[in-house]
């Protein structure tokens, strides 16, 4: 019988030893407009336990470390067939839960969270709650509002299509093995009108192409869409990408494809 499992460092594992933490987590799930929920990288159960008592879900998870599958297996029988041992960023979410809608939860790995976040944009249409744990930095980054330093591609993208909170901070002692920072909970919601009036294409590289010179002017990193004169005037490219709300990036987006 596996009685526990060792973090390995290579998949940024954290194990979260505080029950009460992991009960917060697993509650501050409060859309009701699914059943299906997918934890991420449950490791040996902590937050999966509490999301099993919940009769409103169906919990799912997704696990690429096969001790870890091997021990939920074991210690969590109600999890039968609804383990999926595979590689989050590459699954196709649409054939998990046959193209029905989902929340996303989890303790997730500091080294993928950035990339899990991007891969929830890519299937909004199927996520409209997401609520989990980053590094604290991350956490802030995603929930900023404009005019910080904080405020960038991350934050820009994703508050496009989900309202953003952040919920509570989590100290390293928590942890097994402790992370060298604090950890932050952050719950996305999707917008009942999250649809962009403009290519998302267009928008995803004026955004990224904006942040990428961020001490600059607009006039000057969007150079490369040919600027009228008259555009490089207007009010909005004399600012830098910092100082522009979601909604002054998709007004943006929309004078640049004209």
């Amino acid at each position: 019988m596996q009685e526990t499992v060792k973090p390995k460092k290579h998949l940024g594992q954290h194990f979260l030893t505080d029950e009460n933490i992991a009960k917060k987590i697993a509650d501050s799930l409060i859309t009701k407009t699914y059943t299906n929920v997918l934890e991420i990288g449950p490791g040996m159960g902590v937050l999966t336990k509490y999301l099993l008592e919940n009769s409103n879900y169906k919990t799912s998870v997704i696990e690429i470390d096969r001790d870890s599958v091997a021990y939920l297996k074991e210690h969590y029988k109600d999890l039968k067939n609804r383990i999926f041992e595979q590689n989050f960023l590459k699954a196709n979410l649409k054939e998990l839960f046959q193209n029905k809608q989902f929340a996303i939860i989890g303790n997730f790995p500091y080294n993928i969270s950035t990339q899990i976040v991007f891969k929830t944009l890519e299937y909004k249409d199927l996520i409209p709650e997401f609520s989990g744990m980053f590094q604290k930095e991350v956490a802030e980054r995603i929930a900023e509002k404009p005019g910080s330093k904080k405020y960038g591609i991350l934050s820009v993208l994703t508050q496009a299509f989900y309202g953003v909170e952040y919920l509570f901070t989590v100290p390293p002692s928590v942890f097994n093995p402790p992370p060298r920072v604090d950890s932050g909970v952050i719950r996305l919601t999707r917008k009942e009108n999250y649809t962009l009036p403009v290519s998302e294409k267009l928008f995803f590289t004026v955004v990224k192409t904006a942040f990428n010179q961020r001490r600059k002017m607009l006039r000057k990193s969007l150079q490369s869409y040919n600027l009228s004169d008259e555009l490089k005037q207007s009010e909005f490219f004399t600012k830098r990408p910092e100082q522009l709300s979601v909604d002054e990036f998709v007004h943006l987006t929309e004078l640049l494809n004209k």
